[in-house]
């Protein structure tokens, strides 16, 4: 009976983990309303920077970008665009930095942003 609860756990782990870590193909569609603003196919920079390696980038890190003050401000602290810091600013981009430029209100829903985040990993 041990064994079995054990086994059950472990299977229960395993999908949480397989879910945080997001999906590609779901990503890419989330991606779609970042689109406007943002590339992943190049380093061309938009009305907001390039996201090709942002996972893992130091923030306010393009070069050619002319970032908020607020948004420099927060990258003097050390910041880096790891995935828990993305997934905050994903959420409630005004939580994290109050006067970004980016007029974006978020995304809520966390299975959406961890998608989301796994399609920019992949665009590395």
């Amino acid at each position: 009976m041990k064994l079995f609860v054990f086994a059950a756990l472990s299977m229960g782990i395993l999908a949480g983990t397989a879910l945080a870590d997001g999906d590609i193909a779901k990503g890419e569609k989330a991606f779609k309303k970042c689109m406007a603003c943002h590339t992943v196919t190049g380093t061309t920079n938009k009305v907001g920077p390039h996201l090709v390696g942002v996972v893992g980038r130091k923030v306010a890190a393009v070069e050619g970008f002319k970032y908020s003050d607020a948004m420099m401000e927060y990258a003097a602290t050390g910041a880096v665009w790891d995935e828990a810091a993305l997934a905050a600013y994903l959420e409630n981009p005004k939580a994290v930095v109050a006067k970004t430029k980016m007029a974006f209100a978020g995304i809520k829903k966390e299975d959406e942003r961890a998608d989301l985040i796994a399609f920019l990993k992949s665009k590395m």
